[in-house]
């Protein structure tokens, strides 16, 4: 698939200080937009790359560099360090500075007249959930292991969950959770996925079979919420 050449870092004004976003455009006319949220590693090159991936499919994609308020340009990779570093900076962070950064960027899209959707991987899947719930938005959640303490949020907009069978961090009695709290949401659970499965640079983690069913069934959503 052709990427959309069109992707830059913009900044973001938020209430926590200057956020930069990587925004990718895409070739022809916009269905909507979708603020891409990233996993503890940062809004490093994979994020980048899907955020290209939702220009490619048709719409504007903005990718917060969520940690610049903590740590101004942090990227990690997926080994140890990496995962500990991402965790504190998570932790430093916390949800409600998130979710101010989730809503500036969608201010900003909607000033420009578009309807605007949330998609997040891992962390960026919770948050995703409270961009729903707080916000207001359209959300799809892939993997969110720290959505549980907020299931009794009511929905907003319509939600996805992606889940993979075998993810550790998410076991099937969470899945219920999320099923018995939310029963008009979309859940989704993959056979042989484990957690991060469309994490498609680390073959430890990635599972393209339900990667792409997944991925399909996002822009489906997408189209059908942003429309």
């Amino acid at each position: 698939m052709d990427l959309s050449p069109m992707a830059h870092w913009i900044d973001l004004d938020t209430p926590h200080g200057p956020v930069r976003a990587w925004r990718a455009e895409p070739t022809g006319p916009s269905k909507g937009a979708v603020i891409v949220l990233q996993e503890i590693f940062g809004a490093n090159a994979h994020i980048r790359s899907v955020a290209e991936r939702f220009a490619a499919a048709g719409f504007v994609a903005l990718a917060p560099a969520l940690y610049d308020p903590v740590a101004p340009g942090v990227e990690l990779g997926y080994d140890e360090a990496g995962t500990q570093r991402g965790a504190a900076l998570r932790n430093e962070l916390g949800f409600e500075r998130a979710v101010d950064i989730i809503s500036e960027a969608a201010d900003e899209l909607h000033r420009e007249g578009l309807r605007v959707g949330v998609v997040g991987f891992c962390w960026g899947g919770s948050l995703a959930f409270l961009a729903n719930t707080r916000l207001g938005l359209p959300a799809v959640s892939w993997y969110g292991a720290r959505t549980v303490p907020f299931l009794d949020e009511p929905l907003r907009a319509r939600m996805m969950f992606h889940f993979g069978e075998n993810d550790g961090s998410i076991p099937a009695e969470v899945i219920e959770q999320h099923r018995g709290k939310h029963p008009g949401a979309a859940v989704h659970v993959y056979a042989g996925a484990g957690h991060a499965f469309n994490r498609d640079v680390d073959n430890h983690a990635y599972h393209p079979a339900s990667a792409e069913l997944a991925w399909h069934r996002t822009i489906d959503f997408l189209a059908e919420n942003l429309r």
